[in-house]
């Protein structure tokens, strides 16, 4: 009798004590999230510093957090943010810019569509940061040449990169995390159950975004044919490098392919490609600007987002977040996966997508001991919904707001109501066709 009480007074405490965690937990997550949607410091010191606070107030070990990163992500961004850096030392990029505005006949309405394609499919094999950076200024540069608005081909660019992002498993962070976190996605799961919603939805941009932009978009005959003029070839700044880069390059992404079949993680597939390429390349020089070329305050946040969330997942937070999401779908997958796709949505187009998928990962991963026995359509709406929300405002997504810094610089500056009237639309349409893509292939 005296051991029962004991062990009820035991489990009484603990109880208590987890329960006192769990606060502690959800007050330090909120707040971090708080500060980091205010913008006033920047996120990765936020990030780091709520991750710290988590381990010094005992809520996780120190043990338990390095657990909780994946390094799969860290290692796969890292390995092709070093590769892209390298590539574009060669001109590559710029010569495929000009090239596309070539083929165009220098027409602005085809230059448009035609760089909302290359940007597209860029971002489906580089992360959308890099790819907005090298497009961009090819674009002031080509919309200077016609004397025309650059800020129509900012912002398809924009909506370009997150869509063209959402494609692959190596296109955009969430992606990545998403890819990571469930072993059974990969790389060609999310080409295969991805791609084909993405190519829907990119048709059915393009006549709206000639719609909105086409009056802005007139330029001379003379002007069209300065652009033919341009050589395309001079942007290849070393075309031994190039060489290089295009083979390791070809052999990572047919890694990608196969990494499921020769049990490699795709983080070790990029990281080999970038190391396979400082190799044949040689040289400190090289390797200096490969490093530099990582984004390692993006890496950095990963890492504080990945602490921060283990402090829900260790006090049982995410568990009864997943409970609660049971009761109110009452275990339908139909019902969670619009929930989780426009919640993911909405929530993506105010907030930046990456600390939102760190926290959904382990609260659908939870619903599926729960009961809900196929999470595949839960993860494509997560994934789509994340994505395409970051074309919902200015601040969704991080290369929103690199092209804003970029077009402000140049004296064309994108205000937030000036890229909402834009882009919160064209995302609503995103997302109902995801919604229905989602129901008539899985869920019927």
């Amino acid at each position: 009798m005296i051991e029962f009480r004991i062990e009820a007074l035991m489990q009484m405490t603990n109880g208590g004590i987890m329960e006192q965690q769990a606060i502690w937990a959800i007050g330090i997550f909120l707040l971090t999230y708080g500060l980091i949607i205010s913008e006033k410091i920047h996120r990765t010191v936020l990030a780091m510093l709520g991750a710290l606070v988590m381990i010094a107030a005992g809520i996780v070990s120190q043990e338990t957090a390095l657990e909780h990163i994946d390094f799969n992500t860290i290692g796969l961004l890292t390995g092709m943010m070093m590769m892209v850096g390298i590539t574009a030392e060669t001109g590559l990029f710029s010569y495929v810019a000009v090239k596309t505005a070539k083929l165009a006949k220098g027409k602005p309405r085809k230059i448009l569509v035609a760089l909302f394609i290359v940007t597209a499919i860029a971002s489906a094999f580089l992360d959308n940061v890099t790819t907005v950076l090298l497009m961009v200024p090819i674009t002031f540069s080509i919309t200077r040449q016609l004397r025309i608005n650059p800020l129509p081909f900012l912002l398809s660019q924009i909506i370009a990169s997150n869509v063209g992002g959402t494609a692959t498993l190596i296109g955009d962070p969430p992606n990545v995390m998403i890819g990571s976190a469930v072993k059974e996605l990969t790389f060609m799961a999310f080409i295969s159950n991805l791609t084909p919603v993405i190519l829907i939805i990119t048709v059915a941009y393009m006549p709206l975004l000639l719609l909105m932009f086409g009056r802005q978009m007139k330029s001379s005959p003379e002007l069209q044919r300065s652009i033919l003029e341009m050589d395309e070839r001079a942007m290849i700044t070393d075309y031994m490098l190039l060489r290089k880069c295009l083979v390791v390059l070809g052999l990572t992404i047919l890694g990608f392919f196969l990494h499921q079949a020769v049990h490699l993680e795709s983080a070790t597939v990029a990281l080999a490609g970038a190391f396979l390429l400082l190799l044949l390349t040689g040289g400190e020089h090289m390797l200096d600007k490969a490093f530099k070329s990582v984004e390692w305050i993006t890496i950095f946040f990963f890492v504080g987002l990945f602490v921060l969330v283990s402090g829900l997942v260790e006090t049982g937070v995410i568990a009864e977040l997943a409970a609660r999401v049971m009761e109110l779908t009452g275990g339908n997958v139909t019902t969670a996966s619009m929930l989780i796709l426009w919640l993911s949505a909405i929530a993506s187009s105010f907030l930046d997508n990456i600390p939102f998928v760190a926290t959904m990962i382990p609260l659908i991963q939870e619903m599926g001991t729960l009961g809900i026995s196929n999470l595949e359509p839960l993860w494509w709406s997560l994934a789509l919904g994340a994505c395409l929300g970051g074309n919902g405002t200015l601040i969704g997504a991080s290369a929103n707001l690199i092209v804003a810094g970029l077009a402000e610089k140049e004296g064309h500056p994108i205000t937030f109501m000036k890229y909402l009237k834009v882009g919160f639309p064209l995302m609503l349409l995103s997302i109902v066709i995801s919604s229905l893509y989602i129901y008539l292939r899985y869920l019927i």
